[in-house]
């Protein structure tokens, strides 16, 4: 699943900086959470396409290109969505 989430936002946003981590283990018992884990990640992502934008538009682009894994395995999606040259 991270390996889809990578490709899926280099396809859509074509970022300068992405990480994508697995965090399903710090949730085992937790509501949405499956064996096998893959359903809950931390996505930090440095992007031209954030430029001008605000952080709820910056999410919502993120979300429209993994609105597929959000409505098939993935539970839970940190986000971190910042332009070239913010902190």
């Amino acid at each position: 699943m991270a390996e889809r989430i990578t490709n899926k936002l280099k396809q859509a946003l074509t970022p300068q900086r992405l990480d994508v981590i697995d965090e399903s283990h710090q949730h085992h018992g937790h509501g949405g959470w499956r064996e096998g884990g893959e359903t809950h990640f931390r996505v930090d992502i440095v992007s031209e396409a954030f430029s001008g934008k605000s952080r709820l538009e910056r999410h919502r682009l993120v979300n429209a290109a993994l609105s597929q894994e959000l409505a098939d395995r993935v539970h839970a999606l940190a986000i971190v969505a910042r332009a070239p040259g913010e902190v």
